[in-house]
């Protein structure tokens, strides 16, 4: 996947004089984030569904995770794009219970 910074995926021909250095050869060029392509898009949230359980997922911007209530599950948001995997899917159903167990103790 492409980062900001210096990596693979833009290589750009070299322009230079004639038989100068540079000609015909392929450098690496630094790539400058776009702010709108790592946020996430709400208006997704009418066509995307749990893949599991195919019912509607809530935007949590706190955490930017895709939030299934029904089964307590998380789809984490990369650079502004879910991961609808199920096996990547976090439980978070189970940690708030678990956590509401200990503050009674």
């Amino acid at each position: 996947m492409l980062r900001a910074g210096w990596g693979w995926g833009r290589l750009c021909h070299c322009a230079g004089v004639a038989g100068g250095p540079g000609v015909g050869s392929r450098r690496l060029v630094h790539v400058t984030p776009d702010p709108s392509v790592r946020t996430f898009d709400i208006s997704l949230l009418t066509c995307l569904v749990c893949p599991l359980s195919r019912r509607p997922l809530r935007y949590a911007e706190d955490t930017n995770q895709l939030i299934n209530d029904e089964l307590g599950i998380a789809y984490p948001i990369v650079d502004g794009i879910p991961n609808m995997i199920p096996q990547d899917a976090r439980l978070i159903r189970r940690t708030e219970d678990m956590c509401k167990e200990d503050s009674q103790k």
